[in-house]
């Protein structure tokens, strides 16, 4: 082998292991994942709906079954606006987050047409205690998660939405609600695995089945839909916050929900 090709297949070698090592994107099955869902019942987790006081867990929304935890709304006759957030009760600030998921059923009948097939991650999250009661959402970064439909080709899942927040993209500061990712689209009830990259230097990755779709960097107070006398100056930059899973009116199901806190590694 000649001098020269050995150099150039050491120099890609080096830039692959930088890349993923900076994105997080590799196989980590070895690592010490904790399990934020035990799989038998909802300890560890706070229940914020609106229009109800903290931990009113109406109509049984959030319940687990068989070992999956369910987004379910068999005891609803109409959905009134009763969106809904499910926290868990610790902040983090430097992990991946690795969620099973998949959408099951029919939405209840009264649900926005938007939140069809519809449920997201809510990292960087404000606590639920804090939140009021009317709020709909929590002040956060959302990992939009989309089912297809029948009547679009395309729909893309881990997309991006900041509910009272803003990211910069490409050195450019987002203030759009959401925006798509580049993943494909997922029809039927089939499970899919998304992973949340979140760097505490402020750099943040959306996985789903092991490709990434999506970047945006400095996660931030700010934005249109940010609740009046809110703590926190618009501006502000959020390194750490709660992880939370929505309830917007589509039964949902999650298998498997786990982090690994690089924070550790360091």
């Amino acid at each position: 082998m000649k001098l020269t090709t050995l150099l150039l297949m050491m120099t890609f070698l080096v830039s692959c292991n930088t890349a993923s090592k900076k994105t997080g994107n590799k196989e980590t099955d070895n690592e010490d994942w904790i399990q934020l869902f035990n799989g038998k019942d909802l300890t560890g987790w706070d229940i914020k709906l609106s229009g109800y006081e903290l931990n009113d867990n109406f109509n049984n929304t959030f319940r687990v079954e068989n070992g999956i935890l369910r987004v379910s709304y068999d005891n609803y006759d109409k959905f009134n606006n009763e969106f809904g957030h499910i926290f868990y009760n610790k902040k983090f600030s430097d992990y991946i987050l690795r969620v099973e998921y998949r959408f099951v059923g029919k939405q209840v009948p009264g649900g926005p047409g938007w939140a069809k097939r519809n449920n997201g991650l809510m990292i960087h999250s404000q606590s639920a205690q804090s939140m009021k009661t009317d709020q709909d959402f929590p002040v956060s970064i959302e990992v939009q998660l989309l089912g297809g439909l029948e009547d679009q080709k395309e729909r893309p899942t881990a997309n991006l939405c900041t509910p009272g927040t803003n990211v910069v993209m490409d050195g450019e500061l987002i203030t759009r609600h959401c925006t798509p990712s580049t993943s494909k689209t997922y029809f039927g009830d089939q499970w899919v695995t998304v992973k949340v990259i979140v760097h505490a230097d402020g750099d943040i990755y959306h996985v789903i089945e092991g490709d990434t779709v999506m970047h945006y960097s400095k996660p931030q107070v700010g934005g249109g839909h940010l609740p009046e006398d809110f703590p926190l100056p618009e501006g502000t930059l959020l390194k750490e916050g709660y992880i939370a899973l929505q309830a917007e009116s589509h039964p949902t199901e999650f298998r498997k929900i786990e982090l690994l806190d690089l924070s550790k590694k360091k």
